[in-house]
């Protein structure tokens, strides 16, 4: 009866709102058992980065899927837990450390969560909505006090993108290819990130300022890919070598994982990473 009851009032939640959410019941299993997990150990009682760590290691194991969020001709709030990429992983985890911190635990909780940290202004109003470049996404969520970007005052120096991939691509992107009319879209919100500066730690510096960086601090590294700005995503852990490692989905036919290698040696170790910058998640308000 108590899943019948679930099940009923995850229909009302996918009927009752403006944009479609793409999701299933093993999403919805998953979800509780995150929330299970997370009541069982008084994670609520816990600071926000531990918990994000907490969860993000209860992802070890899952599947990588490329292209989780372009699903579909028209944009949807996609929730996949069981097969992530590396931001869907690090958003997830993210997200569930928020509402746990708030103690708000439903799952249109988690679902307004989801699309307030994936949209710009937290509103899905088509494709161009959705926060493609992780630097916009740093924009975004720094402006909404999600997470603070710390890479300056640890040691930092400025970078500038110079990001076109997507609208130099369009036939890469289902709803570009099919809605010509986003490009020059896309192409205005590229221009407006290439305006600004942000700062990284090139990776030579990693290991000279790696004690700066904290457990539950999101990573987001930089690529010398053209056209793009950030390459990878994760989460800084730091292990029993009191080292920093890389808690992240890495790549097709791999699983979420922990680095061996301490971050420094894991970046070097990639010829496309080029440096990395620190995102330190803020104590949600109740």
């Amino acid at each position: 009866m108590k899943n019948i009851i679930l099940f009923l009032i995850s229909v009302f939640v996918f009927t009752q709102t403006a944009f479609t959410q793409e999701y299933n019941a093993k999403d919805v299993k998953i979800y509780r058992s995150k929330l299970e997990f997370a009541k069982k150990n008084k994670l609520n009682k816990k600071p926000i980065n531990e918990v994000i760590v907490e969860i993000g290691k209860s992802f070890l194991g899952a599947d990588y899927i490329a292209h989780t969020l372009e699903i579909g001709d028209k944009e949807t709030l996609v929730v996949n837990l069981s097969n992530v990429d590396c931001t869907t992983f690090l958003e997830n985890s993210l997200v569930f450390g928020r509402i746990i911190k708030k103690e708000k635990t439903s799952f249109k909780d988690y679902l307004d969560e989801l699309q307030f940290v994936r949209y710009r202004d937290g509103k899905i109003k088509d494709y161009t909505s959705r926060l493609h470049y992780f630097s916009d996404w740093i924009f975004e969520n720094t402006k909404k006090g999600i997470v603070k970007d710390i890479t300056k005052e640890i040691g930092g120096e400025p970078i500038t993108f110079n990001i076109g991939f997507m609208s130099q691509n369009p036939t890469v992107y289902p709803q570009l290819q099919k809605n010509p009319e986003f490009i020059p879209v896309m192409q205005a919100k590229e221009k407006e990130v290439n305006a600004r500066e942000y700062y990284y730690i090139p990776n030579a510096k990693v290991a000279e300022l790696e004690s700066k960086i904290q457990t539950g601090d999101l990573i987001a590294i930089t690529t010398n890919l053209k056209g793009l700005d950030i390459g990878h995503v994760g989460i800084a852990i730091r292990q029993p070598d009191g080292r920093i490692h890389f808690l992240h989905a890495p790549l097709s036919g791999a699983k979420v994982q922990i680095t061996e290698k301490a971050l420094p040696d894991y970046l070097a170790g990639v010829k496309k990473h080029t440096g990395i910058i620190v995102l330190r998640p803020t104590e949600p308000v109740k």
